[in-house]
């Protein structure tokens, strides 16, 4: 519990407690294999997210769920040597750098490789406002993922919570693909 003094204004003071906002952490099991679910539900204030839909494969994918319009999740991935090269990556993320710039996105801690989270407001992406794009190496390639919602619970900090599905993702992407980070 998070306890906060005030003053009312005949000069008493007072307290309230408000309940600790619950990190996000990793556990199983996974939704479109990098992010937990449970997080999600925490994060999303959602439900029980059951049904899940992927296209693509393990170099190159889109992943949502549930399978619903609009998404409540989508994870995008993409490295190189799949059709991608590193100019490819490069131009994809300085495009979501100019749109998430624009919107005050926010960049990613450097540990997590070239990124940002934002809350975009206006035009189609805004069906899935809350964002974040990194582009990061593994295993000597660099790879590039997506996470889109469509929601965060009221209360949250939605950067915050963002960057932490990220770093999970980033992990979780590792060890699926049996490589390190850099």
């Amino acid at each position: 519990m998070l306890t906060t003094a005030a003053c009312t204004p005949d000069g008493e003071i007072t307290s309230t407690s408000a309940p600790a906002i619950q990190a996000v952490v990793d556990s199983a099991p996974y939704l479109c294999e990098l992010v937990p679910k449970q997080a999600l539900i925490l994060v999303s204030g959602g439900s029980d997210f059951l049904t899940e839909r992927s296209t693509g494969n393990k170099e190159s994918g889109s992943c949502w769920a549930p399978d619903e319009t609009p998404k409540p999740l989508q994870v995008n991935w993409l490295q190189t040597g799949s059709g991608a090269t590193e100019e490819h990556l490069n131009f994809l993320l300085e495009g979501r750098r100019n749109i998430y710039t624009r919107h005050g996105g926010v960049n990613l801690p450097a540990n997590l490789g070239e990124g940002m989270a934002a809350y975009l407001t206006d035009g189609l992406l805004a069906e899935q406002p809350y964002r974040v794009s990194a582009k990061f190496t593994c295993g000597g390639k660099e790879r590039m993922i997506d996470i889109y919602l469509t929601q965060v619970a009221k209360g949250r900090d939605a950067m915050k919570d963002l960057t932490d599905l990220m770093r999970i993702a980033q992990h979780r992407y590792a060890d699926l693909h049996n490589c390190d980070l850099k």
